[in-house]
């Protein structure tokens, strides 16, 4: 996640926050690099063996629908005509019906679990907890922890962040003098969960006892016990639920725990699994001039999301979406990926997240290596055949005059929620996958109304389709976030029904119609 960086004069500037960071001086600027201009053969064939891995139940489904097809040409005579003759071949009848049986069975017991979404939902804290630009740049000054030209250094990543007027911030960081401590880091915790997941309970008219499986993720706030056992003591659930606490893997954490639960929903058949997607400000929030560690301050903001997951068939009518596919790219064995994104401390001994020139560069190589292996589960056949064919021209047959084929992924989807980090990196997105403004628009709004929630800015996201009345049944939708480590996610979507956002409750319903707004280049900030 990154934003625009201010200009600067001969010094090097280097501007971060937890995924992104982008170093700029007087003559260059560092961006995404175009990612769809250079594939690795790897990654496709990753991508073509996942395709492959569903290859059975595939040719299964269609020999079924072949021999329904031919059955129902038959007539009386001809059933009359076939049971002549295997009546008096019992073996032949006997083969046969053991063959059916044996792959109907091999069938059912071996084919992934459909996943459902349920619902879902975005905690909106209270209007006590708003915080301007102004607010923001005041409240800094009076900490007297930050220099005057740090203070100039954060107000114009502020003006150039994308962030509105309407952002929320926790108490204990806006009090004068601020007090961060565990007890008002646990508050927050609390009042962010407990938020999302009750009106998620209250939507879906699931009992706590109900919920089988429960991830929680967090990355820089880990107390003892964990949040997960947070959630667990509050809602009182059942004693021999399967629990998982996630941390220290950034704002793509969200889809790492969807994708977990996916999984443990592959093996406990019947079950709701709950994920919980936040992170703390409270005790994160750096107090040094380090600027390597100051650009979380400017875009990170309060919130969190609550989702709730079935296997069971039976949800399906009333679930809104179903998982189709989940990809994961982890970079963490090259070291410049690995240190890219470090928490530490600085030379004054506060703790902030450093970030790396190299940052930029990293996160373009994840990002090309993900959806590389992405494409080939969800292009259409027509795209997939252009893409390879430029491909192995060009990789095998050194045919460099070819120029390298950009799939367009919007013939796959028809909604992009993409990690509303910054600025910088959403429109470099838009470039490089060639994204119209009604694609981007889920992520601007969301990272001007709400700043970056970190892993759950992807919910604040849908939520917007949702209420703009977007989301329509057969409709896809690709959710797709970086994190530290260094890491790049996706998450594939169906919608199963068409939403109607006058029967919708979430953070967006009661002000949609005032988005989507402009989003100046430069808001400037008003000091007194």
């Amino acid at each position: 996640m990154t934003t625009q960086p201010p200009e600067t004069s001969s010094k090097q500037t280097r501007v971060h926050d937890h995924d992104h960071v982008q170093v700029t001086t007087t003559t260059t600027k560092s961006v995404l690099p175009n990612f769809l201009l250079s594939v690795r053969l790897k990654y496709v064939k990753l991508g073509y063996h996942y395709l492959i891995s569903n290859a059975m139940y595939i040719l299964l489904v269609a020999l079924l629908m072949v021999a329904f097809a031919h059955l129902s040409t038959l007539t009386v005579e001809d059933l009359a005509r076939l049971w002549d003759q295997l009546k008096f071949n019992f073996v032949s009848v006997t083969v046969c019906s053991g063959l059916i049986v044996f792959l109907t069975t091999v069938y059912f017991t071996t084919r992934p679990r459909k996943v459902y979404l349920v619902n879902f939902s975005c905690y909106k804290p209270e209007d006590e907890r708003m915080c301007t630009r102004e607010i923001f740049m005041h409240r800094s000054k009076l900490t007297g922890s930050f220099s005057d030209e740090n203070l100039a250094f954060q107000q114009k990543i502020l003006e150039r962040s994308g962030l509105g007027q309407n952002t929320y911030m926790p108490e204990a960081v806006m009090r004068v003098p601020p007090n961060p401590c565990m007890a008002e880091a646990r508050k927050e915790a609390e009042m962010v969960m407990f938020g999302a997941i009750d009106e998620l309970l209250e939507k879906t008219g699931v009992k706590p006892k109900d919920i089988g499986i429960l991830v929680v993720n967090c990355s820089l706030f880990n107390p003892t016990p964990s949040l997960s056992s947070m959630v667990v003591n509050h809602y009182k659930l059942r004693g021999n639920i399967v629990s998982y606490n996630l941390g220290g893997m950034g704002c793509s954490a969200g889809l790492i725990s969807i994708d977990l639960a996916k999984q443990l929903l592959q093996v406990h058949p019947n079950s709701y699994a709950l994920v919980v997607s936040m992170e703390n400000i409270t005790l994160n929030w750096y107090f040094g001039n380090d600027r390597s560690m100051l650009l979380s301050n400017c875009l990170f903001r309060l919130g969190g999301a609550a989702i709730l997951l079935s296997n069971r068939s039976c949800d399906r009518r009333r679930s809104k979406y179903q998982l189709m596919h989940t990809v994961r790219t982890h970079k963490g064995s090259d070291d410049r990926a690995y240190n890219c994104v470090f928490q530490k401390e600085d030379d004054t001994k506060r703790i902030g997240v450093a970030l790396s020139k190299d940052l930029m560069a990293v996160a373009g190589e994840a990002l090309k290596a993900n959806i590389t292996t992405l494409g080939p589960i969800v292009l259409p056949m027509s795209e997939q055949l252009l893409f390879f064919a430029t491909l192995v021209a060009r990789k095998v047959f050194k045919m460099k005059k070819i120029k390298p084929y950009i799939p367009d992924f919007k013939l796959a989807f028809e909604h992009f929620c993409i990690h509303a980090g910054g600025r910088a990196v959403l429109d470099e997105m838009e470039k490089n996958l060639e994204l119209s403004d009604w694609h981007m628009e889920p992520s601007r709004m969301t990272l001007n109304r709400f700043g970056n929630t970190s892993s759950s800015s992807l919910w604040y996201e849908l939520a917007y389709s949702e209420a703009k009345g977007r989301v329509r049944k057969g409709d896809r939708m690709w959710q797709i976030a970086f994190g530290s480590g260094f890491k790049c996610n996706s998450a594939v979507w169906r919608v199963l029904k068409t939403v109607n956002p006058a029967k919708e409750k979430n953070p967006w319903i009661d002000e949609i119609h005032l988005f989507p707004v402009e989003v100046p280049k430069v808001a400037a900030i008003k000091t007194t």
